[in-house]
């Protein structure tokens, strides 16, 4: 609820600070005294178009400050906050400021953390509810409609959700499954042939590099064939270098002990015997490596070429050939399994769909008979609103189905017909001005809406009518203001007397500058208010015995 108001330079209100409590509060005053201004203002604290011709002359900035009680930590609107990074904590109250500058900047703030004026929109619709004659919230909106409908009936439309959800979630599975198989289609003489070529050459990883490697080998070994035959050539034989080192060896056996030195030459020899034998065996060993085939180079140069031709082909690198192949084979296997899968996925859409039909029939079943007990109570409350010859109708219809969504196949809108014999119309396009304020009072008493704003303005709701209308009025705004907070700016005295507040919109002028004043009336200025209302500028004391009749409820 609205707890406090604070107006700073906007037109003609210099500063004005107004606190509200539940129930039913009116405001009062003469024609041209600045009740719309009054409007305007908390619009702009609700995220309404910041004009700058809002600012009061001779200043550079209108602002104006709303506060509002604690939101619940599990409400919907709790929620927005969260999701927009404002912080709040529980039990803190909803502070929004708003701030418009004379060139035409503007500033908006929830508890001190800027925000945008969409934000500030969502925020206030949740908060405020405005009826009157430029209404463009509440219950003319027929998208609010179904929620409306759903709350008077008791429905619940989660499992509508869900099953939507699911049918969703399975329709939008076989559409990928239907487009990944044919794209797989196309690819399947690709594939195959793909799938072939790859098998019959069979790459393994690592191949290319140990081709490389063995083809970069025996090119060494042509050119190294002869120095190698003629080093080898210095070893073999009888003639060789080792055999006469062993023979050399044999006879110094002989004679090593006649002399020290002998023996010195033998072991060095022996070392050398051993080492000319370990660089024979190598120069064997490498002969062999470096043995140079002509037809082995050929077959090896065409093994390797043909690899990389074949990854370039592919357009992967030679040791992801064999990867690739299993995942095409992979990708031609699930060509031919598809169409099982396509019926698995098939069967589950039709499934969740029947589930989702199912489900939003009940709720519709719920909701064409809470229309016609709404229907009814809302022509029961028309007749004492002076629009006897009006009628309402709540219309639901099955949409097309590609209209179906989370809460269900119906079309739901409030119609309205006010003269015998027209047609039914929307809210918004047939009642105007205090015929459609009433039209909403008729609404909301009949549907004694739960889960809505619970402030709710009225801007002259009894435009037109006085009597016994304008006392039916009042009665059921009283009624409608019972654990909620309205704001009702009257012209009549018949409504003015229901209110738990009464609050007295005034205009001065000291000849050079207007100002605009509101204040708050205690009984016997409230009862001078009602006399003025029902008198005029005279005030007899037969209009102060009849305020006090009408404050008395007599």
């Amino acid at each position: 609820m609205l707890q406090f108001l604070s107006i700073r330079d906007i037109v003609l209100i210099e500063a004005l600070d107004l606190e509200f409590g539940s129930g039913l509060s009116v405001l009062t005053g003469e024609t041209g005294a600045g009740k719309s201004i009054l409007l305007d203002s908390l619009g702009l604290a609700l995220g309404n178009r910041a004009d700058s011709g809002l600012v009061r002359r001779g200043t550079q900035k209108a602002q104006v400050t709303a506060s509002f009680d604690a939101p619940s930590k599990d409400s919907k609107l709790f929620a927005i906050l969260e999701e927009n990074d404002i912080d709040l904590e529980p039990g803190e109250p909803l502070i929004i400021k708003r701030s418009v500058k004379a060139d035409g900047g503007s500033r908006a703030f929830i508890n001190d953390q800027p925000c945008s004026a969409a934000l500030l929109r969502e925020v206030g619709g949740r908060l405020i509810e405005i009826h009157g004659q430029h209404d463009d919230r509440g219950l003319i909106n027929p998208r609010g409609h179904r929620a409306l409908l759903d709350i008077f009936a008791g429905a619940d439309a989660e499992p509508v959700g869900r099953a939507f959800e699911a049918w969703q979630a399975a329709k939008e599975a076989l559409a990928k499954a239907i487009e990944d198989q044919d794209a797989a289609e196309k690819d399947r003489e690709y594939l195959e042939h793909s799938v072939a070529e790859l098998s019959k050459f069979a790459p393994q990883e690592g191949e290319e590099q140990e081709l490389a490697l063995e083809r970069a080998t025996m090119m060494k070994g042509e050119k190294l064939t002869g120095d190698l035959e003629a080093i080898r050539s210095t070893f073999d034989g009888s003639e060789g270098g080792l055999a006469s080192l062993r023979a050399a060896a044999r006879r110094l056996d002989r004679i090593s002990q006649d002399h020290p030195l002998l023996s010195e030459a033998l072991a060095a020899i022996d070392r050398a015997v051993i080492e000319a034998s370990d660089a024979e065996e190598k120069l064997n060993d490498a002969a062999h490596a470096l043995i140079f085939d002509p037809q082995r180079l050929d077959d090896m140069e065409t093994r390797l070429f043909d690899l990389r031709a074949l990854a370039r082909k592919h357009r992967v690198e030679p040791d992801k050939l064999q990867e690739l192949l299993i995942d095409l084979e992979k990708r031609l296997t699930a060509i031919s399994d598809g169409g099982q899968s396509l019926d698995a996925l098939d069967t589950r859409m039709a499934k969740s769909r029947a589930a989702y039909i199912t489900a939003a029939e009940a709720l519709r079943s719920k909701r064409t008979k809470a229309a016609k007990a709404l229907d009814k109570a809302v022509a029961g409350e028309l007749v004492p609103l002076k629009l006897d010859a009006a009628r309402f109708e709540t219309l639901l219809e099955e949409m097309p189905e590609e209209r179906w969504n989370n809460n269900g196949m119906d079309r739901i809108e409030f119609l309205i017909s006010t003269n015998p014999g027209a047609p039914l119309a929307p809210l918004g396009k047939i009642a105007s001005g205090g015929e459609l304020s009433r039209f909403i009072l008729a609404l909301k008493v009949a549907l004694a809406e739960e889960g809505g704003a619970k402030t709710i303005i009225f801007d002259e709701v009894d435009r037109g009518v006085g009597g016994a209308v304008a006392a039916a009025i009042g009665h059921r705004l009283s009624r409608l203001s019972d654990g909620a907070q309205l704001l009702v700016v009257t012209h009549s005295p018949q409504v003015a007397s229901q209110g738990d507040a009464h609050f007295l919109i005034n205009k001065s002028s000291d000849g050079t500058v207007s100002r605009t004043d509101v204040n708050a009336l205690d009984q016997d200025a409230r009862r001078q208010e009602i006399a003025r209302m029902l008198s005029g500028a005279d005030v007899t004391d037969e209009a102060r015995a009849q305020a006090d009749r009408l404050l008395e409820g007599v």
